[in-house]
């Protein structure tokens, strides 16, 4: 609510009112050649902000507020994922065997082989990785976010349990790999995909917000990097564009430079 206040009493201007209205004809109407309005006194003009000589503008403070709302990432892990360890990746694996998951088992092979991203590894077809009934040693895929070519190696385990899969599936006349049980949707989308990676981290008792889908991508790299040392291998294989991308991706501090380099004797 806004309440406008006028002083009450004469005009400190002593300006007579008949004139005054004469003065207020508007902006188009321009005074003659020679003509000049009356200027107030400094006096005067010094009182501009003294409440009651001017019109005063009050709020009411019984308007509603606004409610103000918790940051989005309040109480969550900000940044990089952590990359899963071989014995975390063997749980996971041993556990998916056990309950007899073709789908998830042939997905999570995948994704630990192929280091792709997520929205590269649902939209697989099954023409990507097989040929003529048979899964193909190595498989070739255009990135969805650089455009560019990248390979990656389809391991005997990995083979094995796509070709479990694709048994499944063969029936359905399935054009993507890993198809959406949603009627709408060709293919898993990326929030499924999600949901089933937090999935089999809590299976293997490990703290799901410390773990997303880029943890799959970076699992297999992050080995490859501790073994070898080989930047440059992984760039190839994770398909980035550029090294520095590699090495912000990977974490790659001066500390473990200096590890590598201290396990070289001239």
């Amino acid at each position: 609510m806004i309440t406008v206040s006028h002083r009450e009493g004469p005009d400190p201007y002593g300006v007579d009112p008949l004139a005054a209205d004469e003065l207020r004809v508007g902006f188009n109407n321009k005074p003659a050649t020679g003509d000049r309005m009356p200027r107030r006194p400094s006096s005067d003009r010094s009182r501009e902000g003294e409440v009651g000589s001017e019109e005063t503008i009050m709020l009411d403070s019984n308007l509603p507020s606004v409610p103000r709302r918790d940051p989005w990432n309040k109480g969550r892990l900000i940044g990089q994922k952590r990359p899963l360890k071989p014995k975390d990746v063997w749980s996971i694996r041993v556990r998916l065997q056990v309950e007899r998951r073709a789908r998830n088992l042939a997905l999570f092979n995948l994704a630990i082989d192929s280091k792709l991203r997520g929205c590269d590894l649902v939209r697989l077809q099954v023409d990507d990785v097989s040929v003529g009934g048979r899964v193909r040693d190595r498989a070739t895929i255009v990135q969805k976010k650089t455009g560019r070519p990248v390979q990656f190696e389809i391991t005997e385990q990995t083979r094995a349990a796509i070709q479990a899969w694709l048994a499944d599936i063969r029936n359905r006349s399935a054009r993507y790999l890993f198809p959406s049980r949603v009627r709408t949707q060709p293919h898993l989308s990326t929030r499924q995909y999600a949901r089933i990676v937090h999935s089999w981290v809590a299976s293997a008792g490990l703290d799901s917000s410390a773990y997303g889908t880029h943890s799959m991508r970076r699992t297999k790299a992050a080995q490859i990097y501790k073994k070898t040392g080989n930047l440059r291998a992984v760039q190839l294989l994770l398909g980035h564009t550029k090294l520095e991308s590699t090495v912000r991706y990977l974490g790659i501090e001066v500390d473990d430079a200096l590890a590598i380099s201290e396990q070289v004797e001239l």
